[in-house]
């Protein structure tokens, strides 16, 4: 942090813990994405299931987030993050956990998942993003950064830890141990640390919050209907779409290519660290250039690791290098999207006009997954969704690269910096 100015400074000296925190929050809402991929083969040949059937549940569980996504953020910009996110952690890993007593039935499965779909709603990323983008100004770019990498977290831990556990214990008893592990590091954190500018413990805050700066920003109703909004939503569809499904069956990918489980397990780990370094590098990238060029050059990145992908088949340096690529681009891609929101729409109602975003980013989480093991299960390869892949990720680059310069009167500071 030595490159930061004193404004800067002064905020991470005051709330330096949030975005940390906020991270263990936001890793938890992507459980059941980032960890799914280890347990789709045991799944598969427990029940006699096709993939696609197996990741139905992910469809679900991100169709039922895209609904609730705007009135997500109405609540938070009503009540603030703090109450949601402490709720949100503790239903989701409960629900992630109930994933092991699955019957084998296709309607117990869709329940399941329509249970832990309601349980991730508190725990969406505008909850650890707004409280995070309330308290930083100056220095929004990286502490975004830091709270995202909670997915990068996410990316890391998950596959390695489910592995472990479903070799180990098996599957069923692998989603309770893994979501009892992963509430209890991060529930005392968040109850002890995690508070935006919304969230006011007393009469002597609240008097200092009002007499902040106020929040600026567009209404929301202009928001949701400016064509900026709709490049990003296009954007976040084309991408999220791809690149969801390229880390949630990339251990398949591999498998399918002669690696052995656990060494395409180790492989697909390198997505989770490299994805740390991409969000960072991209919040200081952020707070130093344009941010849409920034987010056009990154989504083009995943074109890469596509064809290391369809040319290097089991080769293990390729899959590795295709691994980092993918990582330092699913470190960037959701800190782009909030950091542009924050810019174009201000912070008045960054909930809601960003919940209108997450529908767009959990539309593609839903069906994105689902058609990369449609794919599979109609061909036997992941050939042809690999070159659809090139095809999205060139659509939502010339997507960002459109985007108009912010209006920078949308952009004072938040209220409770310096308070």
């Amino acid at each position: 942090m030595s490159d930061l100015n004193p404004t800067a400074s002064k905020e991470w000296r005051q709330y330096g813990m949030l975005p940390v925190v906020a991270a263990l929050g936001y890793a938890t809402s992507v459980i059941h994405i980032y960890g799914l991929g280890p347990y789709i083969e045991p799944i598969q040949e427990a029940f006699g299931w096709s993939r696609t059937q197996v990741t139905s549940g992910l469809t679900i569980a991100t169709v039922i987030n895209a609904v609730f996504c705007i009135a997500i953020g109405m609540l938070v910009d009503r009540i603030g993050p703090r109450a949601v996110g402490l709720v949100g952690v503790l239903l989701t890993t409960g629900a992630f956990a109930l994933l092991g007593t699955a019957t084998g039935e296709q309607a117990n499965w869709i329940l399941l998942w329509g249970m832990l779909a309601f349980a991730t709603l508190p725990v969406q990323a505008t909850i650890w993003t707004s409280a995070v983008a309330s308290r930083f100004a100056t220095s929004r770019g990286m502490a975004l950064a830091v709270t995202l990498s909670g997915a990068s977290l996410a990316a890391t831990v998950f596959p390695l830890l489910a592995t472990w556990l479903i070799d180990t214990y098996g599957w069923r008893t692998a989603f309770a141990v893994e979501g009892g592990i992963w509430v209890a590091i991060t529930f005392p954190l968040l109850l002890l640390f995690f508070r935006g500018a919304r969230d006011v413990k007393s009469a002597e805050q609240q008097e200092a919050t009002s007499m902040a700066a106020p929040l600026t920003g567009v209404s929301a109703a202009e928001g949701l209907r400016s064509l900026v909004f709709a490049r990003l939503f296009v954007a976040s569809v084309l991408f999220t779409f791809t690149i969801i499904a390229l880390v949630v069956h990339f251990i398949p990918i591999l498998t399918n290519a002669g690696t052995e489980r656990l060494a395409a397990a180790s492989v697909a780990s390198l997505i989770g660290i490299s994805s740390i370094v991409g969000r960072l590098g991209t919040g200081y990238l952020l707070d130093h250039f344009r941010a849409s060029r920034v987010g056009a050059v990154i989504f083009l990145l995943p074109i890469l690791a596509c064809v290391l992908l369809l040319q290097g088949g089991p080769n293990a340096l390729a899959q590795s290098a295709a691994a980092i690529v993918i990582g330092l681009t699913l470190g960037s891609e959701i800190d782009v999207i909030v950091y542009l929101t924050t810019k174009h729409f201000g912070m008045k109602n960054f909930g809601t006009i960003y919940g209108g975003l997450l529908t767009a980013l959990s539309i593609g989480t839903a069906f994105g997954p689902l058609a990369a093991a449609a794919v599979y299960d109609h061909s036997g390869s992941y050939v042809p969704f690999l070159s659809l892949t090139i095809v999205f990720m060139a659509g939502s680059s010339l997507a960002l690269a459109s985007l108009p310069q912010p209006d920078n009167s949308h952009n004072t500071r938040a209220p409770g910096i310096g308070v």
